[in-house]
């Protein structure tokens, strides 16, 4: 875990700095005492070592939540994990990101993140879907559906922009502006067809003043 944030924060000097001075690896480790309680039964207790760990750590991991290896938060102030999230290997995640439900339903209730998905800071994924390997969530984005392997997520309500043919390992890039607006894209394409019907419109009334 310490080489994982050593080798994505380029902040970090040493492993030994990781370890005391960072608070995600703090709410890690709190986290994996909490599980094993919660997994024991064992629910107040849990709850009770999560709930220090968000006094602690400002970083609020439900006991349920299952998270897995070489997850790495970054900041991390203000991230919520719901109970019934799932979190891959070699995720990245920034300060404000929740993985939450929807309301108040039963059983699953929030998202399953495949391996090496990179969350940008305050995106919020909300409902019992899952985000595929390799996915990109960009900064600020609500994702209510699946989003798909190797693909981009943007905008509120977020849009699926996908890499096609291209194996990127986005946790690693550690990028969270290098992303395409598809609204953006969209409003561009109207607007070229606009300046389109307006040229066409403008060689017509020519044509019909000097006939």
């Amino acid at each position: 875990m310490l080489e994982a944030y050593q080798r994505r924060d380029p902040a970090a000097r040493s492993k030994l700095e990781i370890f005391l001075l960072y608070q995600g690896v703090h709410a890690t480790i709190y986290h994996r005492l909490a599980h094993w309680l919660y997994c024991r039964k064992l629910r107040f207790l849990a709850r009770f070592v999560s709930q220090w760990s968000r006094f602690w750590t400002g970083i609020e991991i439900h006991p349920g939540a299952k998270i897995g290896r070489r997850f790495v938060i970054d900041h991390g102030m203000g991230i919520v994990i719901g109970e019934t999230a799932e979190v891959g290997d070699d995720v990245l995640i920034y300060h404000g990101v929740t993985l939450g439900g929807t309301g108040k339903d039963q059983g699953k209730r929030h998202p399953t993140i495949g391996n090496n998905v990179l969350i940008s800071c305050g995106a919020k994924v909300l409902g019992p879907f899952k985000v595929g390997d390799n996915a990109r969530i960009a900064a600020n984005a609500v994702v209510l559906s699946e989003v798909p392997a190797d693909a981009t997520a943007v905008g509120i309500p977020a849009q699926i922009v996908r890499i096609a043919g291209r194996a990127t390992h986005y946790a690693d890039d550690v990028d969270q502006t290098s992303v395409n607006n598809p609204t953006l894209e969209k409003l561009a394409a109207l607007n070229a067809r606009l300046e389109l019907v307006e040229k066409l419109l403008d060689e017509k009334y020519l044509e019909e003043k000097h006939k």
